[in-house]
């Protein structure tokens, strides 16, 4: 067996980006950036009022105010303010050069139509700088970048309307088995409904990866390579589960090596999730995942995500935090990397799961978080911090 640490390696080392292409702005959240990008305009691009309020001299706080006028957002209007007068102003409007304060109008006490006086001592400026945020040339967003709608927000402030992002990769999702049926047919003796095929593609759409279903693949080596060619021809990567394993069923490492490819692994000391295949064959891809529910949907997320997101053009980083466990944990063997269905409270800590095993994918519906038990650690008492990966 290989470490997960291993595997991942083996993943980074062999995924080659797919190529570059240009996509508007609006359809890029869920891809990566190609290119830097650069702002063309200041940030703010003038003073601007953070607030509804009146813009002033601060030293003319203590004294009633004079109102020459008002500046609502949008407009570029010239006052010069001298002592003892202000300006209305709302908003995103821009702020006179003489005034060096917005007060908030939650503070004025109107005096009469020309005139206020600010009721508390003391303000801060209240006004956002010409150029603080982002000045004109900065790089706002850098290669590699996983766009989320926060980068769709700074594309937008920058003019940035087309981007070039890496190219996605087309993935075809196939389950084996000769005892599945699909979810609309009712089960016979000796069947099951495949629940694989739906997850899987489930969780790649949540990814925003373009998907093919390529259905139930029987459990002969003929049907098995037929299969596999077929997906091939329009897709860059295979992800299926079952028949990856060393049962007499098992073909899809045989067929893999009749096809050309390098099994690259085979066996992670991880749990769920021990029998995980990956091969390449050039710039395809397989990543063959074991036939329980939880092996599959835990390893997509593990070496699944890796994959993907390097054929992408970034690194994939989980998002883990640590907390406290709620009970004692203690399990028999410690001889690999396990994830465990687990619950992260209200409070921040750790509460286990009802667990029967990697058949058992009931445990996910009721868990927001797969806690990690590296190995080498048999227990973890109460109070304990663990490692959880969030759902």
């Amino acid at each position: 067996m290989i470490s997960i640490e291993e595997a991942l390696q083996i993943v980074q080392d062999n995924a080659v980006v797919l190529g570059i292409e240009s996509v508007e702005m609006p359809e890029a959240t869920g891809r990566v950036l190609a290119e830097d990008v650069f702002s063309d305009v200041n940030m703010p691009p003038f003073n601007k009022s953070a607030m509804d309020g009146y813009a002033c001299r601060k030293e003319d706080l203590p004294r009633p105010l004079k109102v020459l006028g008002e500046i609502p957002a949008g407009s570029f209007q010239t006052f010069t303010i001298g002592q003892g007068e202000c300006v209305k102003i709302m908003t995103g409007a821009p702020v006179p050069e003489s005034a060096d304060v917005v007060i908030m109008k939650e503070f004025v006490e109107i005096l009469d139509n020309d005139h206020i006086r600010y009721t508390k001592e003391g303000s801060a400026s209240n006004i956002c700088l010409l150029g603080e945020d982002v000045q004109k040339g900065d790089r706002v967003l850098s290669a590699g970048t996983l766009i989320r709608p926060e980068h769709i927000a700074v594309l937008a402030g920058v003019g940035k309307t087309t981007v070039e992002v890496y190219c996605r990769p087309k993935v075809a999702v196939m389950t084996t088995g000769s005892e599945l049926v699909e979810p609309t047919e009712k089960p016979s003796a000796g069947q099951i409904r495949n629940s694989n095929g739906p997850q899987m593609v489930a969780q790649l759409r949540s990814m925003n990866f373009p998907v093919e279903y390529s259905g139930i693949v029987e459990d002969t080596p003929e049907a098995t390579q037929l299969a596999i060619q077929n997906a091939l021809l329009e897709n860059d990567v295979i992800l299926l589960s079952g028949g990856v394993s060393v049962g007499d069923y098992d073909f899809v490492p045989q067929v893999l090596k009749e096809l050309g490819f390098t099994i690259l692994t085979t066996v992670m000391a991880a749990k769920p999730g021990k029998h995980t295949l990956f091969a390449r064959k050039g710039k395809k891809y397989v990543l063959g995942l074991p036939g329980n529910p939880v092996s599959s949907y835990v390893q997509l997320e593990v070496i699944g995500k890796e994959l993907l997101y390097n054929l992408m053009g970034t690194s994939f980083t989980p998002f883990r935090i640590k907390a406290q466990l709620t009970v004692d944990f203690r399990r028999k063997k410690s001889n690999r990397y396990e994830f465990l269905p687990v619950i992260i409270s209200p409070s921040g800590e750790v509460e286990l799961l009802p667990y029967h095993g990697s058949a058992h994918i009931h445990a996910l519906t009721g868990a927001n978080a797969l806690m990690e038990i590296p190995v080498g650690t048999s227990e973890i008492n109460k109070g304990e911090s663990v490692y959880v990966r969030p759902l």
